[in-house]
């Protein structure tokens, strides 16, 4: 097999939520010196780039995702010259930078809407999707991903404009020329800075079906991976080509079997993609168990579809939109707690593709006990509670689900010490801090050679020195059991197994005989290091990387 080796395929990344990582102005807000004043850190961890969310300026109905001006850093952050700074200085720690690319929408504050929304004749009408209301109201019954209709109606201009996500996030019309020739000049303004790529945002919806188009089933579906897209991606992907850098976008609705087509190695318009089918899983049965057999399932899909060549994967557990792994895949419980972060590492971080850790993810950061809607700040998770109330649900039962399914979960402030404000910041975070956090920290961690954070360490070591795990092929064993996940990574002689039990409980199994145990040795272990033989035990949580001698 022909490898074709790129510096973003050996890397590991690390996802940043500026807001939530380092606060040095002490305004309780993180800001760029805090990703700046963290680069030793995330060097010695093994990160190869950061992925920062977006810090442009913007009015934060969405937490940046509605952007006010590209070209500029939001203030809160600090400034231009500040992430001029913390690029250069990532560089010199050998740390590349990504930035978050959001090019399906607009803040309803920037002055391409501004300017749209003025008139039915101005220059800038036609770079949102405007269209006349029926009898009922909006011009169909399409529904926003984040509730309600994907129309607001303008009470200047007597016209509707579409939005996908929330009202102050107008869609752009990617079918004006005039708009993606502004999208790609603003594009190559931040290459030209020297960043190194981007990550996509809700690339998947710029394309929109015709506005006759009546709701399905799958309520998003009239502007979720349309037939006509790849047009406009090949044009994206055109400015991308020119230069070595990173991509991977944020494609809900592309399925495993469509994925080749937007990250093959030839033309694919992105060098990976998130897919959504594992995550998809995170909600678990009634009896609080992950469905192993399914989560297996869903990996190898993706694992499948991109090998021999035909692209490459974008791994990861966490990121900013969902909860806690370990609090969705693994155990709170203090006595599995250590072993199911451990575990949930291996789960992800040795299979085919490019790994992304997000912030807290690699000391086992959990779910956040949020006792309050008023803790929330996410506006999809707050339409939700009182939609959930509107329907008669008491007030303490819909928090538990808010408990279990809000995006803020993710977005407490990082803990680095124990201390009131766990080392993130001297006053009070914008955001409530969990209380584990004496429990749960960096400094913490760092000296203990058991911990999560150090685990952490020897996987991406590990990783890094044997290409076997970077460019190796995958295999899936034992695919139907209910508790192990075993896979195996090879490339030429060099040949790894990773055995993980994803359960709370023993779990039994007669490994395949072209696994011979006594032919392998023990790299790495998050449990005991005792030897195992052809029919093994596993304790709960356990994990093991074994190589062949």
């Amino acid at each position: 097999m022909t490898i074709n080796k790129a510096w973003w395929k050996e890397a590991v990344g690390y996802q940043i939520y500026p807001r939530s990582f380092m606060d040095t102005n002490h305004d309780g807000i993180g800001d760029l010196n805090g990703i700046r004043s963290k680069l030793d850190y995330l060097k010695d961890l093994g990160i190869g780039f950061i992925w920062i969310t977006p810090i442009y300026e913007s009015p934060n109905v969405d937490n940046g995702y509605d952007i006010s001006d590209y070209q500029k850093i939001l203030k809160t952050f600090g400034t231009m010259e500040e992430f001029d700074l913390l690029l250069s200085e990532a560089h010199q720690h050998g740390i590349k930078v990504i930035m978050d690319l959001v090019i399906n929408h607009t803040s309803n504050q920037h002055e391409w809407f501004i300017e749209s929304r003025s008139s039915v004749k101005d220059d800038y009408r036609d770079y949102y999707i405007w269209a006349d209301g029926t009898i009922d109201g909006p011009p169909n019954d399409w529904v926003s991903i984040f509730g309600g209709s994907a129309w607001e109606y303008d009470e200047t201009t007597h016209q509707y404009y579409l939005h996908v996500f929330a009202k102050e996030q107008p869609d752009l019309n990617w079918e004006n020329p005039r708009v993606k020739r502004e999208l790609f000049s603003m594009i190559n303004w931040w290459l030209d800075k020297g960043i190194d790529g981007f990550r996509v945002d809700a690339i998947s919806h710029i394309k929109k079906a015709p506005l006759t188009t009546k709701s399905t089933n799958d309520p998003f579906e009239s502007f979720k991976n349309v037939s006509g897209i790849e047009t406009h991606l090949e044009e994206l992907r055109d400015v991308f080509k020119k230069r070595d850098i990173l991509t991977v976008g944020e494609a809900n609705g592309v399925s495993a079997e469509q994925a080749h087509q937007w990250v093959g190695e030839n033309k694919g318009y992105f060098n990976m993609l998130f897919e959504f089918d594992h995550i998809s899983l995170w909600n678990k049965s009634e009896n609080d168990l992950l469905d192993v057999i399914h989560f297996k399932q869903a990996l190898t899909k993706w694992q499948e579809a991109l090998a021999n060549g035909k692209g490459w994967n974008a791994l990861y557990m966490e990121n900013h939109d969902i909860p806690r792994s370990v609090s969705s895949f693994g155990s709170e419980e203090e006595v599995f707690w250590q072993a199911s972060a451990k575990a949930l590492a291996l789960s992800f971080l040795l299979l085919q593709g490019t790994p992304f850790i997000y912030q807290g993810q690699e000391i086992g950061m959990t779910n956040m006990p949020f006792t309050s809607i008023d803790e929330i700040d996410a506006v999809d998770t707050k339409n939700f509670y009182y939609e959930m109330l509107q329907t008669g649900l008491a007030p303490d039962k819909a928090m538990e689900v808010i408990r279990k399914t809000a995006r803020d979960n993710s977005r407490t402030p990082m803990q680095w010490t124990g201390e009131e404000y766990a080392g993130f910041s001297k006053r009070t975070p914008w955001m409530v801090i969990n209380p584990n956090k004496r429990k749960i920290n960096v400094l913490d961690q760092m000296d203990d050679p058991e911990s999560v954070l150090n685990f952490y360490k020897k996987i991406i070591q590990l990783r890094s020195q044997n290409e076997a795990l970077i460019y190796g092929g995958y295999k899936l064993y034992l695919p139907e059991h209910p508790q192990l996940f075993v896979y195996s990574r090879r490339l030429g002689d060099e040949h790894f197994v990773i055995i993980i039990n994803l359960s709370k409980e023993f779990a039994s199994a007669d490994l395949p005989e072209n696994v011979q145990i006594e032919d392998w040795d023990l790299q790495l272990s998050n449990l005991n290091k005792y030897e195992i033989h052809q029919h093994t035990i596993f304790a709960p949580y356990e994990a093991r990387v074994y190589k062949h001698k």
